[in-house]
């Protein structure tokens, strides 16, 4: 598993962070949290705003 952080592209706000296997798993978890079902489940204009997930390397 990796640690994914997942923004709001318009204002840079962190949505998620949390360890997942890949990117859509890592989606799925942010929505189930907010209270839906999965990422597909979200209000399409919440989708529309635009979501990123990005891998974390915490690696030094």
């Amino acid at each position: 598993m990796s640690i994914f952080q997942i923004k709001q592209k318009s204002n840079g706000a962190v949505l998620w962070t949390g360890s997942a296997d890949d990117e859509q798993t890592a989606l799925d978890a942010m929505a189930r949290e907010a209270g839906y079902r999965d990422f597909s489940a979200l209000p399409d204009t919440f989708r529309a705003a635009g979501i990123e997930a990005a891998k974390l390397d915490l690696i030094s």
